[in-house]
């Protein structure tokens, strides 16, 4: 492994300000792994290595002139693809979108540049990102760099798969149903959503003009995606601050996301909730997770007790709001002229009533109030962020956990109900399963607490740290 491609953001942006490493070089090296893992893991559907170096050399010559620049001046990052590139394809993996250019770029990739970010491509993920794994119609199939033979996870499916291989020490993420987090816990990562409207998302989402793109605006989160806290939380202070073109944003004044790391959480009051009170969760799932519980109780100082928060299986009603949520008619219209994934075909069939979607904002409003009632008595709320570590690729789920017979979306039971209510949720990578596949914890906060998250998780990684595990696929 080569010592650029192993480096956090941090270090890489602070040695190229210096000028101990030339931004060029970042890319070649990146380029380089890019090349020697690519085949195999398919985590890029488009790349802009030209583009990079572009971007590197300009950045180079004002690093010689002495000029100002960028908090993450030189560092490689893969850009989701679904979220807009001006002028680089997003395609999203539909056929619809096959050859679609944006002609504008979504917010957060207009900050991420302003900071001197350089953009190596766009990540793979499902058809318009309503799975969670990393397959679709278009594109070649998204693999998990610790074992190719399963799925990373999605629907950031590329962009989990890229950092975890060191094509790139970040990548950004959108999170609607877990989409940053399942794919960070199934790769090994730390991703994070914070509290619905810090980050700003335009296009994406807000659009109406592009049926699939415009969807699951309620819902949706971007984040960051990472191999330490420190890296993400460098990336949500570009990324976060409100933005006129979109209605949800909030301020950001009150989090100083860099800042917040060393401070500690002792003191603190745990929930510990294993399984929600319904889910079915796989034993070592459980294992792993009750092992880096126990952290925050014997290392870090919480005070931590079992406890559900008290809602049923929000399931049925999540899936309504993304109907809710959905141009039905501009989706089926595309359906009807391209060949679409077959998951997405039954949804769309469906012939949602007001009653479906009306039951499922009252579901919501639900989970929320029994959520915020839940949270006044402790600071963070810790579960697994998955059902079951990675599985094989080309399955939307699996049909059984522990014995027993579930939907296939069932292991995303624990991020689901996360962005009903829009709470800053993150995942840090919780340990591994004895034949080496990663598991994740799910730390979630209350909502607009994202410093104590963010707190949380540099901790856990301070007390177990993770970011020098590599897979097998690129170790030396």
């Amino acid at each position: 492994m080569t010592d650029i491609c192993a480096m956090p953001a941090t270090d890489l942006a602070e040695a190229v300000r210096r000028g101990e490493i030339s931004p060029v070089d970042v890319v070649q090296a990146v380029s380089d792994r890019m090349d020697a893992v690519e085949p195999v893991l398919h985590a890029f559907c488009t790349t802009t290595i030209d583009l990079a170096r572009s971007q590197a050399e300009d950045l180079a010559r004002r690093i010689a002139a002495g000029e100002e620049v960028g908090p993450l001046a030189g560092v490689p990052v893969g850009i989701k693809d679904l979220v807009a590139t001006k002028g680089i394809r997003t395609a999203m993996g539909s056929k619809a979108y096959e050859d679609f250019v944006p002609d504008e770029d979504d917010i957060v990739v207009e900050r991420l540049k302003a900071a001197d970010a350089l953009i190596i491509g766009k990540t793979n993920v499902p058809e318009f990102g309503y799975s969670g794994v990393g397959h679709n119609p278009v594109f070649e199939t998204t693999r998990n760099p610790w074992n190719p033979a399963m799925t990373p996870g999605g629907s950031s499916a590329g962009s989990g798969a890229a950092v975890a291989a060191g094509m790139g020490p970040i990548a950004v993420g959108s999170d609607g149903g877990g989409s940053v987090r399942i794919p960070s816990a199934h790769c090994g990562l730390f991703g994070m959503k914070a509290s619905m409207g810090r980050v700003p998302l335009y296009p994406g989402c807000r659009d109406e003009r592009y049926p699939g793109a415009s969807s699951w605006e309620s819902l949706e989160h971007i984040g960051p995606m990472s191999r330490t806290v420190a890296d993400s939380a460098l990336m949500l202070s570009v990324m976060a601050g409100p933005d006129p073109r979109d209605r949800h944003t909030i301020p950001t004044s009150d989090v100083d996301w860099t800042g917040c790391l060393s401070t500690g959480v002792e003191g603190l009051r745990v929930a510990f909730s294993p399984n929600l009170g319904y889910a079915a969760v796989d034993p070592a799932v459980r294992e792993v997770v009750q092992n880096a519980v126990s952290v925050f109780e014997k290392e870090l100082g919480c005070d931590v007790e079992q406890a559900d928060p008290g809602f049923d299986d929000p399931y049925a009603a999540f899936w309504g709001i993304v109907a809710l949520d959905t141009d039905l008619r501009g989706m089926r219209r595309l359906a009807a002229e391209n060949e679409i994934s077959p998951h997405l075909a039954d949804f769309l069939a469906r012939p949602w009533t007001a009653e479906d979607l009306t039951d499922a904002a009252m579901t919501r409003k639900s989970v929320n109030n029994k959520m915020w009632r839940f949270m006044a008595n402790y600071d963070l709320l810790l579960t697994p962020t998955l059902t079951v570590p990675p599985f094989p690729v080309h399955m939307q789920g699996p049909e059984k956990v522990d014995g027993r017979m579930v939907p296939s979306f069932q292991w995303l039971s624990f991020t689901l109900p996360i962005n009903m209510t829009g709470q800053p949720a993150a995942t840090v990578p919780a340990g591994w399963t004895e034949d080496g596949l990663p598991v994740g914890l799910q730390i979630v906060g209350r909502h607009l607490h994202d410093e104590t998250v963010l707190r949380a998780a540099a901790a856990f990684e301070a007390a177990a740290p993770w970011h020098n595990r590599w897979p097998a696929l690129i170790r030396p």
